[in-house]
């Protein structure tokens, strides 16, 4: 096993086995809170068309998701080298993207404003979910866990200074920004899709647990703002909690734990390959 004091800083990556980030990305509850991403993005309307316009999401149903997993993984779990080669290549296809608004004027999607609308939008969505799904986190680890990430926030060009990194400059970020949040055509496309994916041949058949399940109970994880700028239908609060803490409990028990590809190797446990045991992600090790 690898002694911690003998390891480069460099192959440590951007947060470290102490961070609070390294705690909660390796949480099964990831997989509700990048879906429940998803849904929270819909909602900006230059984000979504951005989306629907220059993405492949229909023919490649899990291309998306899995990138954005893939990413995250990288980002939290790989050195400082592989995340800046993948944030390098994010930074690139960002560049050469544009899409259109409802009113016709041409926008670039590495606008800034979008890219922070993204990141608060998964930020908070790993976070709350994992908290809703009982991971153990206080206040202290929130504030925490947005600060950590505004090093995220800075990989896909933001300035870090100019990211919520509190509990309480989330929230203000999140008012703020309400204004210009609403349901357009592009987010009904988001929603049908997060709910039945148009997979085919043996994942067809898992479509109709999914949509009940995986699909409904990430969109139900949503805040009570954002389920009535949708204007649909969610689970209860209490069947919603309960459901998505049975997962949790139900995939931390599964040997390996839970993987959206049985081809792909986790990143948490790549990292612990790399680095030895002791970097485990554990909520025990929380700072």
């Amino acid at each position: 096993m690898t002694s911690p004091a003998l390891i480069d800083s460099a192959d440590l990556g951007l947060f470290g086995p102490d961070s609070v980030t390294w705690q909660v990305h390796a949480d099964p509850s990831m997989w509700f809170g990048g879906i429940r991403s998803l849904y929270l993005q819909a909602l900006h309307p230059r984000a979504v068309a951005g989306v629907v316009q220059n993405s492949d999401f229909q023919a490649d149903p899990l291309g998306r998701l899995v990138r954005t997993a893939t990413f995250v993984g990288i980002t939290t779990y790989g050195t400082l080298d592989q995340a800046d080669q993948a944030a390098r290549r994010v930074r690139q296809v960002h560049r050469s993207l544009r899409a259109r608004d409802e009113a016709g004027v041409q926008f670039r999607i590495d606008d800034p404003e979008l890219l922070l609308w993204v990141h608060c939008a998964e930020a908070v969505s790993f976070l709350s979910v994992a908290r809703r799904a009982g991971f153990p986190l206080t206040r202290a680890h929130a504030d925490r866990y947005f600060d950590e990430q505004r090093t995220a926030a800075a990989l896909v060009g933001l300035d870090p200074d100019e990211v919520p990194g509190s509990v309480d400059e989330m929230t203000g970020y999140l008012r703020n920004i309400y204004p210009t949040l609403r349901r357009t055509e592009n987010t009904d496309v988001i929603y049908h899709f997060l709910h039945r994916p148009p997979v085919q041949g043996l994942l067809a058949l898992g479509v109709r647990l999914y949509e009940p399940t995986i699909g409904h109970l990430s969109y139900s994880l949503l805040p009570g703002w954002a389920r009535r700028l949708y204007g649909r239908r969610a689970y209860p609060d209490s069947v919603t909690t309960v459901a998505v803490r049975a997962f949790r409990r139900a995939a931390l028990a599964l040997p390996g734990g839970f993987r959206i590809s049985r081809k792909l190797e986790p990143a948490p446990v790549a990292a612990v390959r790399r680095l030895g045991e002791w970097a485990t992600p554990s909520p025990g090790r929380l700072p």
